[in-house]
């Protein structure tokens, strides 16, 4: 028989879930108002217009396997070939994911395109991410998560993740601080997406579904499979997860500055122990090192 723990623990998750799932959801629905608009417009203009918009705010599923980044040629093609179709819909699973850079809405910062994958990149590197509370540095592998450092890096020297807050705080039954959307409001993300990676680097679930996302694990945040974009978590205790967030880094320095933001805790809008930090974070600028 399951634990009063082992019982608050998938409480705690199944809470965390909901409210990824309803963040989803006014994504989608915010996605859905700006096409029917666009669709309207064009209508306006000429019929013909407003079919190909109507095809462009209907179409496409992605699919695809994940697999380790390649050296070749091939695998920069099937990152350019994906990132011509616009769908932020998550994969059925993890092996129906597809690889690679592809279009998904509209960036919450202007200008900052989409990332052409180039395995040279597939290196480590030293991240700075300086804030209004005291520098995080992580190391973020790019051996095992290439596609997720390429992007963060690429992300960071668009001084994406420049003046913006870390909008979520968990203080119960996980332990994460939660950022990288420049709205602020959880629903934000670069005008891209793509696919998990290093999961089996977690080990494998036990009968609770989890796996233990140590502390001082850098990860990221998602709305289902395949579903990556600027927004990622950071780990300041033992935290129970299902193995679905792609872990890239490692935090060197500044896991002290984490517990001493969580220890004035979050406004508990989402749930208790769930909400923006009492103590606001935010991010003024995040630096990039090779090796």
């Amino acid at each position: 028989m399951a634990s009063t723990k082992d019982r608050q623990r998938a409480l705690e998750r199944a809470r965390y879930e909901r409210v990824q799932a309803k963040i989803q959801k006014k994504r989608r629905e915010a996605k859905r108002k700006q096409r029917v608009a666009i669709v309207s417009s064009v209508a306006a203009i000429a019929v013909i217009g407003a079919i190909v918009g109507g095809v462009l705010a209907t179409s496409g599923n992605s699919s695809k396997t994940t697999t380790a980044a390649s050296a070749t040629a091939s695998a920069s093609a099937t990152a350019s070939a994906a990132s011509t179709a616009d769908t932020c819909a998550a994969a059925a699973s993890i092996a129906a994911e597809t690889k690679g850079y592809r279009k998904c809405g509209a960036s919450s910062v202007a200008g900052i395109g989409i990332p052409t994958y180039s395995a040279a990149a597939a290196t480590t590197y030293t991240a700075t991410i300086e804030t209004n509370r005291g520098d995080v540095v992580f190391t973020a592998d790019g051996k095992d998560a290439p596609y997720t450092v390429e992007s963060f890096v690429y992300l960071a020297d668009k001084n994406y993740f420049n003046n913006t807050k870390c909008h979520r705080l968990t203080t119960s039954g996980i332990y994460v601080l939660q950022c990288g959307d420049p709205t602020g409001t959880g629903s934000g993300g670069p005008g891209y997406a793509f696919q998990d990676e290093n999961l089996s680097s977690l080990g494998t679930a036990g009968s609770s579904g989890t796996v233990t996302y140590k502390a001082g694990t850098v990860a990221m945040a998602n709305s289902g499979f395949g579903t990556n974009g600027s927004q990622f978590f950071l780990v300041y205790k033992d935290s129970p997860l299902a193995p679905s967030y792609t872990p890239f880094g490692t935090i060197t320095q500044g896991l002290d500055v984490l517990q001493q933001i969580a220890a004035k805790g979050s406004n508990n809008a989402n749930n208790t122990g769930d909400g923006a930090p009492n103590e606001s974070v935010e991010i003024e600028k995040v630096t990039i090192k090779q090796g």
